[in-house]
């Protein structure tokens, strides 16, 4: 009609112009196929294993399958550059993307025939199988989304209809799985979820891509440094992380294979494993990188023949995927890089060293319903972490990019004070929501005091979080290079979940002997070593800033 708007929501259009483009249409169900994978693996599956009768101690050792995600761009150069024998004629992304939702879909399905208390071991080789798999899979995806992107499919758009299908998995995943579980079984949920992920191999064979032939080699960024140096230097960084890798891979296979009684002990293996594995996965490989790109910027080789040959074998490859994004880093930020990779460590900490046991807590310990919890920690918590990420915008605008990552890393931290209340009966919860109208309102809806607290806290803590990430990715971009942003991004966001997942076995311990209040009090004291960290960071940028305008 004349004089109506036709303008949609912003949802709503992106879903449209979603159905009306191949490569927007290909992006919506690739973005579920990375979401479904990363929810059922890192979410829900706690759901299960809680109803299966499986500790939390066990739990929090299982859930360093997560640290696939943490460590994948090891092996994003092999993404990058190798080519699948008999698939590889499928173009440069497809050839990775279809085996790889065709093995994530068969082992869910695998999942579904298992018991996870009886055949545990199994279960839990067969679950950091389909994780590695997963986030295999999600390099190909941003490799694609990155390289495909055009004037009418745009970055932005791409990435931003990624989000959508992304949390839209979520849901499924999550609220869909948990309403599904209460009525036909966890193991049907994975089965059918296992048959989703093998549809999405459809939309991958249609997804139009890249040849192998349109791949570019920077010769440059090779010369000054002699093959045999940069062997050296990524043979090091190779078996630093390599070590790094396999003390985790050990401490698994030894907690998991032995009884209860028997197990490595969790707490000591975080205390005193722990800081070794961010020493050889960050620190180590970071002053290697700087050694480097130091020689590179200075040309000490430069007068040997060997430093001006530059060869496109896998080892250079891999040396311009790993050594130089990092070298290029940590020599523009000099000695800040300390403070910058400790905020990376620990600004996320508060959430991920928790989150597998986040719906354990709901349904074990505070004996919600599956229904229940679908209905406040995926639909509701959804649009309160939606909500978050506009306020980060909102307030981006009003005290700038550094004042929102130390204001938000604060709020982050004391959110875990609302989890900690309501593992103790919500006291001060059940104050606020009454005194606010936050139960009155709830209670038109046909909610109890009982949900209603749940929903209180969810929201402070999904508002929290939805502003704590708007807030850290702004930051990761920021320092991030132009010429380096992918890799960079990529390493970076990876690190930001390795001090987490470390730390869950210990988690699960821990709750297991004190409860989860203790717990939670202890996740909002960490997160004040990066509101700490984040004010330090925000007076050096302010200081550089009036340096340079100076």
């Amino acid at each position: 009609m004349a004089g109506q708007s036709t303008e949609q929501p912003g949802a709503l259009r992106l879903l449209v112009s979603a159905f009306g483009n191949r490569k927007t249409g290909v992006m919506l169900v690739l973005g579920m196929a990375a979401g479904l994978p990363n929810v059922l693996l890192l979410g829900s599956l706690y759901a299960w294993l809680g109803e299966a009768g499986v500790n939390l101690e066990t739990m929090g050792v299982f859930s360093l399958i997560g640290l696939a995600y943490a460590f994948k761009f090891l092996w994003s150069p092999v993404v990058d550059r190798v080519r699948l024998p008999g698939l590889w004629k499928l173009g440069r992304r497809r050839s990775w993307l279809v085996p790889i939702q065709a093995l994530v879909g068969l082992v869910l399905i695998v999942l579904s025939r298992l018991d996870p208390h009886a055949a545990l071991g199994w279960f839990s080789l067969l679950a950091g199988l389909a994780a590695f798999a997963a986030a295999t899979q999600d390099i190909a995806i941003d490799a694609w989304r990155v390289e495909v992107a055009d004037d009418v499919a745009t970055l932005d758009v791409l990435s931003a209809i990624y989000q959508l299908g992304f949390r839209l998995a979520t849901l499924m995943g999550g609220a869909l799985a948990l309403v599904m579980a209460a009525r036909i079984g966890w193991p049907a949920v994975y089965f059918w979820m296992g048959m989703f992920m093998l549809l999405a191999m459809v939309a991958s064979w249609l997804a139009p891509d890249t040849p192998f032939e349109q791949t570019q080699t920077n010769e440059q960024a090779l010369a000054g440094l002699p093959p045999r140096v940069r062997a050296v230097a990524l043979g090091l960084v190779g078996a630093l992380w390599g070590w790094a890798l396999a003390m985790v891979i050990v401490f698994m296979v030894q907690s998991l294979g032995a009884a209860p009684g028997e197990r490595p002990n969790s707490g000591d293996f975080v205390k005193f494993k722990g800081p070794l594995i961010v020493i050889a996965t960050v620190i180590l490989p970071a002053i290697i990188a700087a050694v480097m790109g130091h020689w590179q910027r200075t040309g000490r080789f430069s007068a040997q023949d060997g430093a001006t040959k530059v060869h496109t074998n896998p080892l250079d490859h891999a040396y311009r995927a790993l050594i130089e994004p990092l070298g290029e880093l940590v020599g523009r930020l000099r000695w800040a890089s300390i403070l910058v990779f400790g905020i990376i460590l620990t600004y996320r900490l508060t959430d991920s060293v928790w989150g597998p046991f986040a719906l354990p807590f709901y349904l074990q310990e505070l004996k919600y319903t599956n229904d229940e919890v679908a209905i406040a920690s995926k639909f509701f918590g959804v649009g309160m972490t939606m909500a978050g990420i506009t306020l980060g915008a909102v307030s981006f605008a009003a005290i700038g990019r550094m004042g929102t990552l130390v204001f938000a890393a604060f709020v982050s931290a004391i959110s875990n004070l609302l989890y900690a209340d309501l593992a103790q009966g919500g006291v001060w919860l059940d104050r606020f929501g009454h005194a606010t109208g936050f139960y009155w309102l709830c209670a038109n809806f046909g909610s109890d005091d009982r949900f209603s607290r749940l929903l209180l806290a969810i929201t402070g803590e999904n508002l929290a979080g939805g502003f704590a990430g708007a807030a850290f990715t702004a930051y990761l971009s920021s320092i991030t290079s132009k010429s380096h942003a992918a890799v960079q991004f990529s390493l970076l966001a990876s690190l930001t979940f390795l001090v987490g997942s470390l730390g869950r076995a210990a988690i699960g311990e821990k709750i297991d002997t004190g409860g989860y209040a203790p717990v939670f009090y202890l996740t909002a004291s960490l997160g004040m070593v990066a509101v700490l960290l984040s004010a330090l960071e925000w007076a050096r940028t302010a200081r550089a800033d009036r340096r340079t305008t100076g």
